[in-house]
């Protein structure tokens, strides 16, 4: 192994990392400095004051005189390296040449002092001279020995001058004392190569760290672009499905309105049977639209984590809002138990768990019902949703959450029921490894399934009181009912009207929030107050259709039923449903959903 420094560029530009071992060479010869020089300062006042008494005042004089000067020069070239601003690798080797340069110099004099004076002492003197010039040899070793070719002619400046001097008087004992000083100046440079080795190991050692430091820094840096790059597309995915699901719903949601109004007037089964398929098209492109944008959010990071502690009692609540009018219209017995108990987890992923369990529940159920319970197992809680369906086979229980698989059975479902896309347990699935909850399926077929997630138990919060609401038949007709649609697209507005009218309901429709209070001022007393408000959440004008309940409300009073219907997914409106009281639809709203939900409302009041 060489002990030469990295190779500097030919054009002139600085390595990092060669860079890095010619500063901290520079900062450690340079640091190594005043110790030098007071050790020289030292020895050469010893060397003085031993050989003052037997040595000429002209020799001490031009030694010492050398010695002071050369002594000056070294201080001085430390305090210039103190006050520049190396940035360079040729600057760094131009202030290390000066450096080696006077250490050569300072061994160069004492090796002339020992040529000079060792003849004029006698044994105490010659002893201190040999053991002053031998100490500044050992001494060098650490600084000097990683510049090979300067070690060794340090020390040939310093111990070759002493051997010769002691070997000139030819005796055997010089002689056998010359020889003794040889062997010492080998066993010094073999010392010296043995520590170059082990330095010049440290120094390619981080060299070579500081290599995969800057490989690894630049790989990073192409990698978090890559991520970057990927973040933004992974939003623009989302944003791209997300507007494509808004803008579509609406004309799916008018399409459907009029396919369904087409339907209950023809009496052609032919025509009946296209128009099913109509609405099977469509409601299987809106579901596909909002599970697809649930996945993309999911593997894009969108959904994010945030543990509390709440009352699953809460979560119960928003179920029953949304899926007592659908299992009620199905017969179905919709039942929750374990309200008092408290969850530590994420409480919009919980909910966005038991509405995949809960509506797939409904929508493979015909007979009995659908339980969900919470209940306590030592330190966690099982969360658990059973229905009495059809169940699922054994081979099938592990593929029933691969995205877009299906059981085989689902083809014996009612013609009007809507058929699963196979995304909803898939994003169960990935929403409770999100949340690190455990999540097990358990089925036989013709019985029934229970899905269980466990979580952690919470502490216990303020729970907020549940209402049961009585069940009763569903009322197919509207007749004698008034509705108030506020609707701002005329498609849908217009498909909503024919179908209200099909039910046999009177029907008021209006496209802005104004329209619909300048006719709640006028209201006659033979038409009365109308039965159910039905309000699109986007209006004209950034109005929404909160509004539009308000203003209602204010002259029929609060309690009057209300369905808001939107084609956003992006936004949650759950909160804003439970504040104001209302059911809230979205787009394209299934007819027999519609139909459903308004007579649970009307049923309510």
């Amino acid at each position: 192994m060489t002990d030469a420094l990295p190779v500097a560029d030919p054009l002139g530009r600085n390595s990092a990392p060669e860079l890095a071992v010619l500063r901290d060479k520079a900062q450690a010869m340079f640091a190594y400095n005043d110790v030098s020089l007071v050790a020289n300062l030292v020895g050469a006042v010893i060397l003085v004051s031993m050989f003052a008494a037997v040595s000429s005042v002209a020799k001490l004089t031009a030694w010492g005189g050398l010695f002071a000067l050369l002594w000056t020069a070294r201080g001085l070239l430390a305090r210039a390296y103190a006050r520049s601003r190396p940035d360079s690798a040729a600057q760094y080797r131009r202030w290390l040449l000066r450096w080696n340069a006077g250490t050569l110099l300072s061994g160069a004099m004492w090796g002339l002092a020992a040529w000079i004076f060792w003849d004029d002492g006698k044994a105490p003197q010659q002893v201190a001279l040999v053991l002053i010039i031998y100490s500044y040899c050992v001494a060098c070793v650490p600084i000097l020995a990683p510049q090979f070719p300067y070690f060794l002619a340090y020390l040939t400046l310093q111990l070759l001058p002493l051997t010769a001097r002691v070997a000139m008087p030819g005796t055997a004992l010089d002689l056998q004392l010359a020889g003794a000083m040889m062997l010492t100046l080998g066993l010094t440079i073999f010392f010296g190569s043995s520590y170059r080795t082990a330095f010049n190991k440290v120094v390619h050692l981080k060299l070579r760290t500081a290599l995969l430091l800057d490989q690894l820094r630049d790989e990073k840096a192409v990698s978090d672009v890559a991520r970057q790059a990927a973040e933004v597309a992974n939003r623009a995915k989302t944003q791209f499905f997300a507007a494509a699901s808004h803008d579509l719903r609406q004309p799916l949601h008018a399409v459907s309105l009029f396919a369904e109004a087409l339907r209950q007037r023809s009496e052609d089964d032919e025509v009946i049977k296209l128009v099913n398929s109509i609405n099977a098209s469509i409601y299987a492109l809106d579901g596909l639209f909002s599970e697809l944008l649930d996945i993309t959010r999911i593997d894009a990071g969108g959904v994010e984590v945030k543990p509390v502690d709440f009352a699953i009692a809460e979560i119960y609540r928003k179920l029953r809002l949304h899926f007592e009018p659908a299992a009620f219209e199905k017969g179905l017995a919709l039942r929750f138990r374990g309200e008092h108990q408290h969850v530590h987890a994420d409480p919009l992923l919980v909910e966005r768990i038991l509405r995949n369990l809960v509506s797939n529940a409904i929508r493979y159920t015909n007979d009995g019902g659908i339980l969900v319970s919470c209940r306590r197992r030592g330190d966690r809680l099982r969360i658990q949703v059973w229905d009495t369906g059809r169940g699922i086979g054994e081979q099938e229980q592990q593929r029933v959450f691969e995205e877009f698989y299906q059981p085989g059975n689902t083809a014996a479902l009612a013609p009007d029921q809507k058929k699963g896309l196979g995304l909803g347990l898939a994003i169960v699935k990935r929403l409770a490894s999100l949340m690190n909850a455990p999540l097990s399926l358990q089925s036989v077929p013709g019985r029934g399934t229970v899905f269980t997630l466990e979580v952690s138990v919470g502490k216990a919060v303020p729970a907020t009181e549940i209402s049961a609401v009585a069940k009763a038949p569903v009322n197919l007709t509207l007749g004698g009912k008034v509705i108030v649609v506020v609707e701002d697209e005329p498609a849908v507005r217009s498909g909503l009207e024919i179908l209200l009218k099909d039910w046999g309901a009177q029907v008021l429709s209006f496209d802005t929030v104004a329209a619909s209070t300048q006719w709640a001022c006028r209201v006659d007393s033979i038409l009365g107050a109308p039965h159910l408000l039905i309000v699109d959440y986007r209006l004209e004008n950034g109005h929404t259709g909160v509004e539009a309940i308000h203003a209602l409300r204010a002259f029929f009073g609060r309690s009057l039923p209300a369905i808001m219907i939107t084609g956003s997914t992006m936004t949650g409106h759950d909160a804003e449903a439970e504040q104001h009281d209302f059911h809230l639809l979205i787009k394209p709203v299934v007819p027999h959903k519609l139909r459903a939900v308004i007579a649970f409302k009307l049923s309510l009041r």
